[in-house]
């Protein structure tokens, strides 16, 4: 199906990076300025506002994660330029000099001093300028090694991981091979399966790295004095859908990474990697959090298996949803990008099922809009750590 000569079309950004979509997006740093962004993105149509309602009153390791999460939304390479607006010209000037790193057009406004009305005047006549800027860009051929590739499932029931799950893992085991950037995570929804992966670490120093990122997610179970995740891992859904432990869900959570693929490499939350290869993000697994991670850390195309149903898109991350189990491929064939429910029928098996995705990971790549996107799934969801002061 792929090969190391296959190609697709996508966008080359400033720092060699390559994106699949070509937003303008208008950013807001924190919840107060959030109205504004939205006028600018009602002003000028085609841009893309991303409110979201945190960043007053963070501090110290919350507050990075903050910042991190925004500015590498601002670098994800599918985004083409980008509008920045805060309450204040401290934080804002933070966002807009590090996404500038990237060589891609970015500017930022303060609203204290200026007021709403100024602010948005401002900031539409240069999203316009940078819309323009935008639609002459045109895609160039890629080598396959340019695509970075994210996954995580959501809705998972017995279905996901005899059918979806495998599906990727098979994508995954053609992938890796060809020298592309992929990840995985959802720190919880390994518990009872992290031996398995701490057996996949490529050497000493990633398997330390990742021992420390499980200690502290256990860590921080134990200080909340929750023995265990009832209610929240295996979830209700999850139960109902036939999985009935947190083991049961972490083995068909694993079966993502395919049976070839090492761990090259281990990433706090929205850290970007530095090298090729198969990464772990330490990570929530609510998905909206997850796949917002996956997008601050620059991947350009998600893979969202699926067994009960999830309509989980993103604002500049195009989510390719899987399904193998056939009364969700029935009842929400609008939100589901591949049918995989033929593995349960024996109609196909798993190296067609892992073809059907790639098939249309290039054909996404390539610019067919996925159903999140043609729907208008724009979740954006922040991680906290802690309170605000």
């Amino acid at each position: 199906m792929i090969n190391s000569n296959t190609t697709f079309w996508g966008y080359k950004r400033e720092n060699g990076r390559v994106g699949v979509r070509n937003h303008v997006i208008i950013l807001p740093v924190d919840d107060l300025s959030n109205a504004a962004c939205e006028a600018v993105a009602n002003n000028i149509k085609g841009t893309l506002a991303i409110p979201h309602p945190y960043g007053r009153l963070q501090f110290g390791a919350d507050l990075e994660l903050h910042f991190r999460t925004l500015i590498g939304t601002g670098c994800n390479p599918n985004v083409a330029a980008v509008v920045v607006i805060g309450i204040e010209d401290g934080w804002t000037k933070k966002v807009v000099d590090a996404i500038a790193t990237t060589g891609k057009p970015v500017v930022g406004f303060g609203i204290e001093g200026h007021g709403d009305h100024e602010t948005i005047r401002k900031a539409s006549a240069k999203a316009k300028e940078f819309l323009q800027w935008a639609s002459e860009k045109h895609r160039v051929e890629c080598p396959i090694s340019d695509l970075w590739i994210s996954t995580k499932c959501g809705e998972s029931d017995t279905t996901s991981g005899c059918g979806a799950n495998p599906t990727v893992g098979n994508a995954f085991d053609k992938l890796y091979p060809l020298g592309t950037t992929l990840v995985f995570g959802e720190t919880s929804e390994i518990t009872g399966g992290e031996k398995l992966i701490f057996g996949r670490c490529r050497d000493d120093k990633v398997r330390e790295r990742f021992k420390f990122m499980f200690d502290r997610y256990q860590d921080m179970i134990n200080r909340h004095k929750t023995s265990d995740l009832s209610e929240s891992q295996p979830t209700k859904g999850n139960i109902a859908g036939g999985l009935t432990t947190i083991e049961e869900k972490a083995l068909g959570n694993i079966q993502k990474i395919g049976k070839k693929c090492v761990v090259d490499g281990v990433l706090d939350k929205a850290e970007m990697p530095t090298h090729s290869g198969l990464w772990f993000m330490d990570s929530s697994s609510a998905a909206a959090e997850m796949v917002t991670l996956c997008a601050a850390s620059g991947y350009a195309v998600h893979f969202f298996p699926t067994g009960q149903g999830n309509v989980i898109g993103n604002p500049i991350l195009p989510v390719i949803k899987i399904c193998a189990n056939p009364k969700t491929v029935r009842t929400m064939a609008e939100h589901v990008d591949v049918d995989t429910s033929g593995l349960l029928r024996r109609e196909i098996n798993m190296d067609q099922a892992g073809d059907k995705l790639l098939d249309m990971m290039l054909r996404t790549a390539n610019g067919r809009l996925t159903a999140a996107e043609a729907l208008g799934h724009r979740e954006f969801v922040l991680t906290r750590l802690y309170e605000s002061a």
